[in-house]
């Protein structure tokens, strides 16, 4: 993870001696080299969940070290598969991968606690009609902080659990960039500033970053 950025870079791997992958590259990448390295890997690509310069800073590096393809979309290498799911919203070509069916790299769109900002109605669909869907047992692996598991985000997401109507809307009145606004919902964020839905007085909803709303 990046000390300032707090963005992950991922290497996955299908065996000792066999082949790897890297996930995003906006964090230090010399504890994934020296992976590579003591696990005797083959990297054959690096995958790109969106191009925001906190997940691609180290692309440069990692196809100049591994002379690797960068791969936008599905890919089969060695014993590993990932389905490239669009998940527009914080990106318009956003996508979340799922190696094997078991783990999801899913970039800037859903965290622990969090979803991403960008697009409302499209992260919404993003995080409801497409993560959501995956077993509740797939290991979340996000682009920032800590990892997480679907069913822990489907019962404990303050997005999700309002979204799916366990929940009530919040009603505090809030301010957003000198707007009046409704607060819907408030969420802890990975940089620890919190995140939030709110609802202006026109009914257009926007999820900003914590620092932006004036409470009290």
């Amino acid at each position: 993870m990046h000390p300032a950025w707090l963005s992950n870079a991922y290497l996955i791997a299908d065996r000792e001696g066999g082949t790897g992958v890297f996930v995003d590259s906006g964090a230090p990448l010399e504890p994934l080299h020296e992976a590579v390295e003591r696990l005797g890997l083959m990297v054959t690509h690096l995958l790109t969940t969106h191009a925001d310069a906190d997940h691609v800073a180290g692309d440069g590096e990692l196809r100049e070290r591994y002379g690797l393809e960068i791969v936008k979309g599905p890919l089969d290498t060695g014993g590993l598969r990932f389905e490239a799911l669009p998940t527009p919203g914080h990106k318009d070509d956003h996508l979340a991968f799922v190696c094997n069916g078991e783990t999801a790299f899913t970039g800037d769109v859903l965290f622990k606690d969090a979803v991403g900002g960008g697009n409302f109605a499209q992260i919404r669909e993003s995080v409801m009609d497409v993560l959501m869907r995956l077993p509740p047992e797939t290991r979340v692996l996000p682009g920032h902080t800590d990892e997480t598991t679907i069913g822990r985000e489907w019962e404990r997401n303050p997005f999700v659990r309002v979204w799916r109507g366990e929940d009530p809307e919040g009603t505090e009145r809030v301010r957003v960039g000198g707007r009046e606004a409704t607060l819907v919902v408030w969420s802890p964020d990975y940089d620890g500033k919190g995140k939030a839905w709110v609802r202006f007085h026109g009914g257009e909803d926007a999820i900003v970053g914590g620092s932006r709303v004036e409470r009290g």
